[in-house]
């Protein structure tokens, strides 16, 4: 199975685009992404320093855009990549460039989410002084505990040995006079603590545009950043691109439901490095590929068809799925058993899935009447798996 990752802020590098503009095409199609996001992408992209493009309002749209141009340059129509596709994540701002990717939202309004996520982000950090840092190595539950002993949050949880705390500046002087032990502190040259509670005024602010955006449904399996479910509802998606902004990134819950999936390839988008960096020492035997720039296309093309199979949950849009956020085993829900004909409310819970970590309730987010139930009771299920087909009510 092949999934495909974008990179989330600090991923971006002086000059990192220079190569890709070369081709009219990519050049073409970021200056629409430019004047979309009143930003010179190209500028930022080919001839900025790097504290200019390390800039909240700069970074984060030119990491979405660089990310969705590098994919429809490996699957030119776009709809190919459905046949190819297993699953999607982005990490951090990443994440909006995977639901494009995934067909929830569409690239200019993409552009305008992150536009306003950048800003708002910006405009928060603002407000007190704070910063994150690297705590690398060292026993997960004491890295913990120390965080929380000096009221710092985990913001990035990667991995073993890959944790970011944030929080403010005096919070992590604290930390560095008292670092966990086994442990390396590395400081990030970042603008405040993102994903953090000092983010709350950005959340504030990118609900507001929220409401205005149209979404549809995941085409392939998304993986969220707050708990490495598997996301099905658009708008679930959209609230959780929101929500996000002051929420702990759980890459290593991401690459559980990965590891879940049996993934036998990772391609990350330009510029790519981090993620499969992080995946070559937490998913052994994993191949993965960084695109960095255009003349690896061939070879990023190869790897997708090695690794590549149809999404399950590319549908025809006149049905709904219902599907597992998450590995487990299903059961039905015992209080009203839907059988096929009969008709599911919106918001009502019709399955669980129940893990060794948790028990999820399954709920059908706009109802529908029951075609059929694609798995039975006590099944094993993989993340993503589709469990029952609904066909829209008049009403919905």
């Amino acid at each position: 199975m092949l999934v495909i990752v974008a990179p989330g802020q600090g991923a971006q590098a002086p000059g990192f685009l220079e190569p890709w503009l070369e081709d009219p095409v990519f050049e073409n199609r970021l200056h629409w992404l430019s004047a979309v996001a009143g930003l010179d992408l190209a500028h930022y992209g080919t001839k900025a320093d790097a504290d200019t493009i390390r800039d909240t309002a700069i970074a984060q749209p030119l990491l979405v855009a660089s990310s969705m141009l590098a994919a429809l340059a490996v699957f030119p129509h776009p709809g190919d990549a459905f046949t190819k596709m297993g699953a999607l994540a982005g990490h951090s701002v990443g994440e909006i460039a995977a639901a494009v990717g995934a067909g929830v939202i569409s690239a200019e309004q993409a552009m305008v989410l992150v536009r306003e996520r950048g800003k708002a982000m910006a405009a928060a950090a603002a407000q007190t002084a704070t910063s994150m840092t690297a705590v690398l190595g060292g026993d997960r539950d004491e890295i913990l505990a120390k965080l929380e002993q000096y009221g710092l949050t985990a913001a990035n949880d990667n991995g073993p040995g890959q944790i970011v705390a944030a929080g403010t500046v005096e919070e992590l002087a604290a930390l560095a006079a008292d670092p966990p032990a086994k442990t390396r502190l590395v400081p990030l040259s970042v603008a405040g603590a993102f994903h953090t509670k000092h983010m709350e005024p950005a959340v504030r602010t990118l609900a507001g545009y929220a409401r205005s955006i149209t979404t549809h449904d995941p085409r392939s399996r998304l993986i969220s950043n707050r708990d490495g479910q598997i996301v099905h509802d658009g708008r679930d998606v959209l609230q959780r691109l929101v929500q996000q902004v002051n929420a702990p990134v759980r890459w290593d819950l991401c690459m559980q439901t990965m590891a879940d999936l049996q993934v036998t390839g990772i391609l990350e988008m330009t510029p790519a490095g981090t993620l499969t960096g992080i995946a070559k020492r937490v998913l052994k035997g994993v191949e993965t590929f960084a695109l960095k720039t255009p003349d690896q296309l061939d070879d990023a093309r190869a790897f997708v068809d090695k690794h590549g199979s149809p999404s399950e949950i590319d549908a025809s849009p006149t049905w709904r799925l219902l599907v597992a956020p998450m590995k487990g085993t299903f059961t039905r829900e015992s209080q009203v058993t839907r059988e096929p004909g009969d008709t599911v409310e919106a918001g009502e819970v019709v399955a669980t899935v129940k893990s060794l970590r948790d028990e999820l309730e399954v709920r059908a987010p706009h109802g529908g009447i029951v075609v059929e139930w694609l798995v039975e009771e006590g099944d094993p299920v993989a993340p993503g798996q589709p469990l029952v087909r609904l066909h829209p009510s008049a009403v919905n």
